[in-house]
């Protein structure tokens, strides 16, 4: 059911990635189609209920993953999430490992990135009005805790840290280029959508983590992978991230609860 305009008062914005393109989780599904400023959105947005709690759901590369990486409209999709008063958004990505201990199968909830993007559109401020937001501590960690402590609990293998380098895509890295984000950045994992979806995330004062699902090793590693085995961790990966999400959501602070970070007040001192 195709309902205009878009509604308010939603809580949780969940951006599905490679894998996941539908939101089984959500109970009264109504889908919205968003206009921005910047055209419009990867895919119309689901909103409905998910334990409880009012929440959006977007496909980053639409249904049917249409989009390329490097294509996506980053800014019509965090402006739309934030139209509808999404504060606290969860991004599901598919990855690469750039080490033997981050295995195929893993979840991992990054707490830095490396950005290696070259043609995108990177801030909602493109002038008269300029900002210099403060990128130190890109991920929320309010919601990394909650998101590793609902890993914990359902028993998913997960790491509670690590270096996410975003590369342009939508080829894959050469050999020569694994070894350097791996031997030279210290890199854990390698991906294509982070940047700039969690820099315009934090320009627009939300809460943003990711759920990285590793699928294999990058190429630095000599680790010949098959389709069937890929398409088998994907199916296990989508899994998992549902889970967490269902087990999440619901202890996301609501609103006039205690915050312990400062993501919302990202452009306090940003303005120039």
């Amino acid at each position: 059911m195709l309902i205009e305009p878009p509604v308010k008062g939603v809580e949780v914005g969940i951006i599905g990635g490679s894998g996941l393109y539908d939101p089984e989780v959500i109970e009264d599904a109504k889908e919205y189609k968003v206009y921005t400023p910047y055209g419009l959105p990867s895919d119309n947005l689901i909103v409905g209920w998910l334990a409880g709690r009012k929440v959006a759901f977007l496909p980053r590369h639409g249904r049917g993953h249409k989009i390329p990486p490097h294509k996506i409209n980053y800014r019509a999709n965090i402006w739309a999430l934030k139209s509808l008063d999404v504060k606290w958004v969860i991004a599901v990505s598919a990855v690469g490992s750039l080490r033997e201990d981050y295995r195929p199968g893993d979840t991992v909830f990054p707490d830095q990135f490396i950005d290696m993007t070259k043609s995108r559109e990177y801030t909602f401020f493109d002038g008269p009005v300029v900002a210099h937001v403060s990128m130190a501590d890109p991920f929320c960690p309010t919601l990394r805790s909650i998101l590793a402590k609902s890993a914990e609990s359902l028993g998913i293998r997960y790491h509670g840290k690590g270096t996410y380098v975003c590369i342009e895509g939508p080829r894959f890295s050469t050999r020569a280029e694994s070894r350097i984000w791996k031997d030279v950045f210290k890199a854990d994992i390698i991906g294509m959508t982070l940047v700039p979806e969690i820099n315009l995330a934090r320009e627009a004062g939300m809460h943003y983590a990711t759920i990285a699902l590793v699928t294999d090793y990058d190429v630095w590693a000599d680790h010949p992978v098959t389709a069937e085995e890929v398409a088998r961790v994907m199916a296990e990966n989508v899994a998992k991230a549902k889970k967490l999400i269902l087990d999440a959501v619901p202890k996301i602070p609501k609103e006039g609860e205690k915050v312990g970070c400062a993501c919302e007040e990202s452009l306090k001192n940003a303005l120039v």
